[in-house]
Parts: C-alpha cells; sequence; structure tokens
C-alpha cells in the first residue's frame, strides 16, 4: 500500500516539477534531493488512503470518486512537501545538527546551510500553491486551512519549540503527550482529515477519521522513541541515540521500554476501534496503523 501510494505521488511530483521551469537550478536540485530521497510517504499514504476509505464507506464511484482522489493527490504532495522541510530546518546545525537522513548525508551537508533553509522554505511555499492549483477549488481553502493550522504554531511547529524548551527537563506523561501531539500527531492528523475532506465525508466519518489520526499520531511517536533506543543508525537511516544525549523527553525515558511498547500496543488498539463507523472500507487504514507500531525503521 506504502508503494502503491508512493508511486503515484512521485508522478504526481514529476509534473509538478515541471512548473518551475525558470527556478534556480541549484534550488530546484536541493528540494529534490530530499523530497525525492524515499522513506515511507506515511503522511501521504495515510491522505490517500483515508479518501479511498471514506468513498467506500459510502459507495462513491465514478466521476466524484475521481475527482475527490485529485484533490487528494494535491493534498497528499502538499503535506510531503511540509513534512519533507520539517526535516530539513530539523537536521540543521542550529536544531538537532544531524548528518544523516533517510540512509544519506542531510541537506546541508550537501548543499550548505543557507541553501538548506532556503529549500525548505520553498517546499512550504509549494505546498500551498499545488493545493491551489491542483485541489478541487470548492475545497481548497479547507485544505489550505488544514495543513496551516497542523504545521503552525499550534502544530507541528509549536511542538518543535515546546520540544527545544523542554530539553533537560522532565515533563509529566500529560505534558509529553501535548508535545506530541503537536510536533508529531498534528500533521498525521490533518492528513487523515484532509482525505475525508477530499472525499467530502460527512461529520461522522471525519470525526472517525480524526479520532484514529490522533491514536495513530501518539502511537508513532512512542515506536519513534523506542527505536531510537533500540535500533542502529543502519537500520534507521538517521542517527540514533541522540534523544537521550541531548536531554529530550522521550517515552522510553519516562515510562521505560517495555511500558512505551505497552502504551504504543493501546494507542493502536484505539485507533483501529475508531475506524468502526468505516466499517470493511477501513482496513487499508487498519494494516497501515498496524505496520507504524510493527516497523523496526
Amino acid at each position: 500500500m506504502l508503494r502503491e501510494h508512493g508511486e503515484r505521488l512521485h508522478q504526481f511530483y514529476a509534473k509538478f516539477r515541471d512548473r518551475h521551469t525558470t527556478a534556480p537550478a541549484k534550488l530546484t536540485e536541493a528540494v529534490a534531493y530530499s523530497l525525492l530521497a524515499g522513506g515511507k510517504r506515511l503522511r501521504p499514504a495515510l491522505l490517500l488512503e483515508c479518501c479511498r476509505a471514506c468513498l467506500g464507506a459510502v459507495g462513491s464511484f465514478g466521476n466524484k470518486a475521481d475527482a475527490a482522489e485529485a484533490s487528494a493527490l494535491a493534498a497528499a504532495a502538499a503535506m510531503e512537501l511540509i513534512h519533507t522541510f520539517s526535516l530539513v530546518h530539523d537536521d540543521l546545525p542550529a536544531m538537532d545538527d544531524d548528518d544523516l537522513r533517510r540512509g544519506r548525508p542531510t541537506n546541508h551537508k550537501v548543499f550548505g546551510e543557507a541553501m538548506a533553509i532556503l529549500a525548505g522554505d520553498a517546499m512550504v511555499t509549494m505546498a500551498f500553491e499545488v493545493i491551489a492549483t491542483d485541489a478541487d477549488p470548492a475545497i481548497a481553502i479547507v485544505l489550505v486551512r488544514e495543513l496551516a493550522q497542523a504545521s503552525g504554531p499550534e502544530g507541528m511547529i509549536g511542538g518543535q519549540v515546546l520540544d527545544i524548551d523542554n530539553e533537560q527537563k522532565t515533563l509529566t506523561l500529560e505534558q509529553l503527550q501535548q508535545l506530541h501531539r503537536m510536533k508529531t500527531g498534528a500533521l498525521l492528523t490533518a492528513s487523515c482529515r484532509m482525505g475525508a475532506i477530499a472525499a467530502g465525508a460527512d461529520e461522522k466519518l471525519l470525526a472517525a477519521v480524526t479520532e484514529y489520526g490522533r491514536h495513530l499520531g501518539l502511537a508513532f511517536q512512542i515506536v519513534d522513541d523506542v527505536l531510537d533506543v533500540t535500533s542502529t543508525p543502519e537500520q534507521m537511516g538517521k542517527a540514533t541515540g541522540k534523544d537521550a544525549a541531548s536531554g529530550k523527553n522521550t517515552y522510553p525515558g519516562l515510562l521505560g521500554l517495555e511500558k512505551s511498547k505497552a502504551e504504543a500496543a493501546r494507542q493502536l488498539e484505539l485507533a483501529l476501534a475508531a475506524l468502526g463507523p468505516l466499517g470493511d472500507a477501513g482496513h487499508g487504514l487498519a494494516d497501515l496503523a498496524r505496520f507504524v507500531v510493527e516497523r523496526s525503521a
């Protein structure tokens, strides 16, 4: 499933990239270096699968489904642009100062810090451009609002601030969950919501995928924290063991490994339970949730 959605996204990027023919070649190269570097493409896959699931739940096929999936594809591309921008900036010396991402040197190691910053900035603007250009105009503004809220001061960026500000401090479990609902969970939840919005989902289905996304976001971060302790850089494609060294708040640091794994499993069960209103159409989303918790990288 991840491969299928990733291939659709890759084909869309090729078309989208061709629109920027007068952009400086080095900037285009720096954007493509990180954007096309691979990875799980989990957020766009969630978005596209939520669209498919909501369409299936109401039995929507034909031209309506084609239009919905076209909007979802644009939104998925935008989501991956925002996510990739966040990784490029997160790797900078002023942030996490990482040398490796997805098994390759980080963007600033290849293109320099200034170009990495500008490439990230470009990806932010491209994200909103692609929704405005390729999504159904009737829902484009709603998709833009969802993406902006999830990536902004009350979402991913705000969560990153909390993460930095609380280094060398000990948070409560509730505070740690709130941090991660913003830093990691906001984009994952927005991916689910944007897919449902593209499908024209009613309030019941939108509420279901929202709840699913919230629990999945926490499960994802817990597993990520566990893998930072238990995996190697070769397995992860990035540095491991840095969270504890930098004094970051993590689930294993607060709960220990076994309790962290148990909490990830609990969040998975809650995510799966939230899919009830989707019926059989939610099977793909259930598979994605299990992948998140069972992954080894």
